[in-house]
């Protein structure tokens, strides 16, 4: 039987509601000031560990195949068909950035709007679809499970 950390899962990706609105906010309106590239820093490196627990978590719970690097998460949970190639692609370029965002942030062009900063909030919206509409199917009739509840 899968032990499925449903609890983790959804507390990640109810983040998403708020990473979207401070993405929508400064790309809307970006003037490459430091405080807007501090914000849209901070909303991709939690967007991007988002996407990583959260692959994790279905990964280990769902028993697929281990993982050998961040972008291998996104490989497998599309392959798995938590999630459609549609969103795979981008879900594995942000999750590219994140050795940037950790590690080399000194090189970090913050002054720059990234390319998926306007795109994420869609993105990650429709990610977070997904992987509750997968953990419903996969999960109906496990005892103590109501398909995406706490397990």
């Amino acid at each position: 039987m899968y032990y499925v950390n449903e609890k983790f899962i959804n507390d990640r990706l109810a983040c998403i509601s708020d990473l979207a609105l401070a993405m929508n906010v400064v790309s809307r309106g970006w003037k490459g000031t430091l405080s807007e590239g501090l914000v849209q820093e901070r909303a991709l490196h939690l967007a991007a560990e988002i996407v990583t627990d959260v692959g994790n978590a279905l990964i280990d719970g769902f028993i697929m195949r281990d993982a050998s690097s961040y972008e291998d998460i996104v490989d497998i949970i599309a392959m798995e068909n938590v999630i459609d190639g549609n969103i795979a692609a981008p879900m594995r370029e942000l999750v590219l950035l994140r050795k940037q965002l950790v590690q080399d942030y000194v090189e970090w062009p913050r002054h720059e709007l990234h390319k998926l900063t306007p795109e994420l909030p869609e993105l990650l919206g429709e990610f977070g679809r997904q992987v509750r509409s997968y953990m419903e199917k996969e999960l109906r009739g496990f005892p103590g499970s109501e398909g995406t509840g706490d397990q």
